[in-house]
């Protein structure tokens, strides 16, 4: 084992030392700055490493040049974020290269020139923060949903860069406030029966909250009248069947040999046999005896059907329909004896412990499968989540 962990060491050592020049092949500038970096701490004088990291800084650093150039020739003001990240990379670049310089390739000393990135990077910043600002207010003017969560983020990176500039934290929350999508979700009873509150009130506890997103929220009691809904769920309850009372009876003989005294062995004469000791011989006499065991199978069931149905509100249109149903299902056995319960076995004896017990009333039977109705009917929401925006 101590050997395996020691290879496993060893091996990583030695991928470790080719990393930095993997990334720098591969084009990861920075991944292999930062790998050169952190070996060259180690050894100062490890001239793969300078060597890797001389050739990495100077490409990762064009690179960023000649982006920042483009973007500025470019022109868009929604370049400025762009802009700002790259100097924040140089700068950061920078300062970490400068950590272990100077640096000693062969004859030549590796000490590059400072670079002042504060005034573009600042530039940057202002300008990315006013194209957010401004840029978001105009996304709160379209008035749809899309564009205010476009103005949300934008409002946010807008407050990153310039702070707690005019209403920023206000119109953040309306922005974010106009941007939910707001589902109201209720019950319609469509059977024949008149069900109690209660059982409306415990079917729709299915913890309907669980499917709220940043940009979803579901609701099953309405807290204003002035909310507006961009969809309604309804849970349309349409057949509620509960079949009538059974109880069937099987009737089932058992029977079993069992001892009863004892009696002498005969001869042919009549007389006793005795053993070589003397003693009369006996046998045991065994009887049958049987019992009969009455069963009764008691079996009610309550069937629960409907559907769930997604509405948008604007325009006017049912999206999708999803079935829901449970069943709630009574089933007792019950068990009684004629005869000597000797013969029963053990199983049918355990039955006897059962009495009949009275059918449950339907209501019951109905609330007991409401709680399985709840399940169907997270399913089905979970169906339906996916197709609200």
């Amino acid at each position: 084992m101590k050997k395996i962990i020691a290879f496993t060491i060893i091996a990583m050592l030695i991928v470790g030392c080719a990393s930095s020049l993997k990334q720098l092949q591969r084009g990861n500038y920075d991944e292999a700055i930062k790998t050169a970096v952190k070996k060259l701490r180690i050894d100062a004088a490890d001239q793969e490493q300078i060597e890797v990291l001389d050739k990495a800084y100077l490409l990762a650093n064009q690179q960023d040049y000649d982006r920042i150039k483009f973007l500025k020739e470019e022109g868009s003001p929604h370049n400025w974020d762009e802009i700002f990240e790259r100097y924040s990379k140089l700068k950061n670049r920078q300062a970490l290269v400068s950590s272990v310089l100077p640096l000693q390739l062969g004859d030549q000393t590796i000490d590059y020139e400072y670079i002042d990135y504060d005034s573009e990077i600042i530039q940057a910043k202002h300008n990315a923060a006013d194209y957010f600002w401004n840029h978001a207010n105009e996304l709160m003017k379209k008035g749809d949903k899309e564009s205010y969560r476009q103005a949300y983020y934008e409002f946010q990176k807008a407050k990153e860069y310039a702070g707690n500039i005019n209403n920023i934290n206000q119109l953040i929350e309306e922005a974010h406030w106009k941007g939910i999508s707001r589902v109201f979700v209720s019950l319609e009873n469509k059977t024949q029966l008149k069900l109690p509150n209660q059982f409306k009130k415990d079917l729709m506890a299915f913890g309907v909250t669980d499917f709220n997103s940043e940009w979803v929220e579901f609701h099953t009691t309405n807290p204003s009248d002035n909310t507006y809904y961009d969809y309604f769920t309804v849970v349309n309850l349409k057949k509620i069947e509960v079949s009538p009372e059974q109880a069937q009876q099987k009737d089932s003989m058992e029977s079993k040999e069992i001892e009863d005294g004892w009696e002498y062995i005969l001869d042919d004469k009549g007389n006793v046999v005795k053993d070589s000791e003397g003693n009369d011989i006996k046998v045991p006499k065994t009887s049958t005896i049987s019992c009969t065991l009455i069963e009764t199978h008691q079996y009610k069931a309550a069937k629960l059907e409907g559907e769930i149905e997604l509405v948008q509100n604007e325009p006017r249109k049912v999206i999708k329909q999803v079935p829901i149903g449970a069943e709630s299902v009574f089933e007792h056995i019950s068990a009684r004896a004629i005869g000597d319960v000797n013969a029963l076995s053990d199983e049918s004896k355990e039955l006897l412990k059962n009495t009949s017990v009275p059918h449950p009333h339907d209501l019951d039977l109905i609330i007991d499968g409401a709680e399985t109705l709840k399940k169907s009917i997270r399913d089905g929401l979970r169906d339906l989540r996916r197709l609200i925006k």
